[in-house]
C-alpha cells in the first residue's frame, strides 16, 4: 500500500479504503450468519430439567390439596362466622327480653307465671346450646384451616429444599455449556485472528491490501463480539486474568517495536546522507516535509526559515543548490521546480529514468 501525493491516486486510495470497509462489513455479516446458524450442542437447561419430579411432583400435589382444603375451610368459616353471629345477637336478645320479663315476675310475683318462667329458660337454654355449636362450628373451620395451612408449608419446604438442589446442580450445568459455548466460538474465531495477524505482518502493504485490511476488521470485530463476550467470567477474575495477560502482551510488543524503531533509527543515522536519502521512500521523504518533521529522524525542524540546509538532529540533507540553475531546492525532489533539471542522486532506491 504506497502513499502518493497524486490526487488521483488520493482518491483512488480512499475508494479501496472503501472497498476494505465494505468487504469488511458483508464478512462480518457472512460470519453473524454462520454463528446464529451453529448447530446448538447443548439444550438450554433449566430448573424442571434437574429436579427430582417423582419427588417433587407428589409435594406439588399436596400443595395443591392443601390449597383447595384452605380454601373450603376460608368458605365454611364465612358461613360459620356469620351463624355464629346470629346466634350470639339472638341470644343477647332473648336473654335481655328474659330479664325484663323476670323483673316484672319479681315485681307482680303471680305464681300462674311459674310455668311461662320454665318455659323462657328452657327457650334461653336452647339459644345459648345454638350458639355454643355455632362457636364450635367455628372452631373447627379454623382449625381445618391451620391444618391445611401448616400441611401446605411442609410441602412447599421439601419443594424448597428440591428445588435449591436443583438450582446448585443447575448452576454447574450452565457453567459447563458457558465453557462449551466458548469453546467453540474460540474454535472459530481463534483461526481467524492467526490469519488477520499473519496478513497483517506480511501482506498489510501489498498489492491487494483493500481485503487484506477487510479482513483484519472482521477478524477484529469477530474477537471483541462473538468471543469476549463469552469469555467466562467467574466473578470477573477470569476476565480482569485475560485482560492482565493481554495488556502485558500488547504492551511488551510495543516496548520492543519502539526499542527496535530507535535502533534502527540510530543506526541510519550513523549512515552516510547520500545512502539514507537513497533509502527513504519518495512519497514517505515529501509527506514528512509536508509535516515540517525531519524525512530522516521524524523530529520537528523549522522548514520555513531559509537557513535551513540540514536537519540540526540527525544531519541528514534537506535542502541542496540545483547543479544546473543553482535554485535552493528539496534534496528529496527528483526535479528541480525552477528548471525541471532531474537529481543527480535518486530518492528512493532505484536509478531515475532519463
Amino acid at each position: 500500500m504506497s502513499r502518493s501525493g497524486r490526487l488521483s491516486e488520493k482518491w483512488f486510495q480512499r475508494g479501496l479504503w472503501l472497498v476494505a470497509v465494505v468487504f469488511a462489513v458483508f464478512l462480518v455479516g457472512f460470519g453473524g450468519l454462520l454463528i446464529r446458524d451453529l448447530p446448538h450442542v447443548d439444550r438450554q437447561l433449566s430448573r424442571e430439567d434437574l429436579l427430582d419430579q417423582s419427588a417433587a411432583q407428589p409435594l406439588r400435589l399436596a400443595i395443591e390439596g392443601a390449597r383447595g382444603q384452605e380454601a373450603v375451610a376460608t368458605a365454611e368459616l364465612e358461613r360459620s362466622s356469620l351463624l355464629l353471629e346470629a346466634a350470639q345477637s339472638t341470644y343477647r336478645n332473648a336473654r335481655d327480653t328474659f330479664a325484663n320479663w323476670l323483673e316484672t315476675r319479681k315485681a307482680t310475683n303471680l305464681p300462674s307465671q311459674d310455668s311461662e318462667l320454665i318455659a323462657r329458660t328452657n327457650a334461653l337454654d336452647t339459644l345459648k346450646k345454638e350458639q355454643e355449636d355455632a362457636q364450635h362450628a367455628v372452631d373447627a373451620q379454623n382449625q381445618k384451616s391451620l391444618d391445611a395451612q401448616q400441611s401446605r408449608n411442609a410441602a412447599q419446604a421439601r419443594l424448597a429444599g428440591l428445588e435449591t438442589a436443583a438450582d446448585q446442580q443447575l448452576e454447574v450445568e450452565l457453567r459447563k455449556t458457558e465453557f462449551r459455548v466458548f469453546g467453540y466460538r474460540l474454535a472459530l474465531t481463534l483461526p481467524l485472528l492467526l490469519i488477520a495477524f499473519w496478513l497483517f505482518r506480511t501482506q498489510r502493504n501489498g498489492a491487494w491490501w483493500p481485503f487484506t485490511w477487510g479482513f483484519i476488521f472482521f477478524a477484529v470485530f469477530t474477537f471483541f463480539v462473538e468471543l469476549v463476550p463469552y469469555l467466562p467470567s467467574y466473578g470477573g477474575y477470569v476476565r480482569y486474568a485475560v485482560g492482565l495477560v493481554l495488556t502485558v502482551v500488547v504492551g511488551r510488543s510495543v516496548i520492543v517495536a519502539l526499542n527496535q524503531y530507535l535502533a534502527r533509527q540510530k543506526a541510519a543515522e550513523q549512515q552516510p546522507d547520500s545512502l539514507r536519502r537513497k533509502e527513504l521512500d519518495y512519497d514517505t521523504a515529501n509527506d514528512r516535509l509536508a509535516k515540517s518533521v525531519c524525512p530522516g529522524c521524524e523530529r520537528s525542524v523549522n522548514l520555513s526559515s531559509g537557513e535551513v540546509t540540514f536537519c540540526p538532529h540527525c544531519g541528514i540533507g534537506i535542502f541542496e543548490n540545483c547543479r544546473t540553475c543553482n535554485t535552493r531546492k528539496s534534496a528529496f525532489a527528483r526535479y528541480c521546480q525552477a528548471c525541471g533539471a532531474p537529481s543527480t542522486v535518486p530518492t528512493d532506491g532505484l536509478a531515475l529514468a532519463e
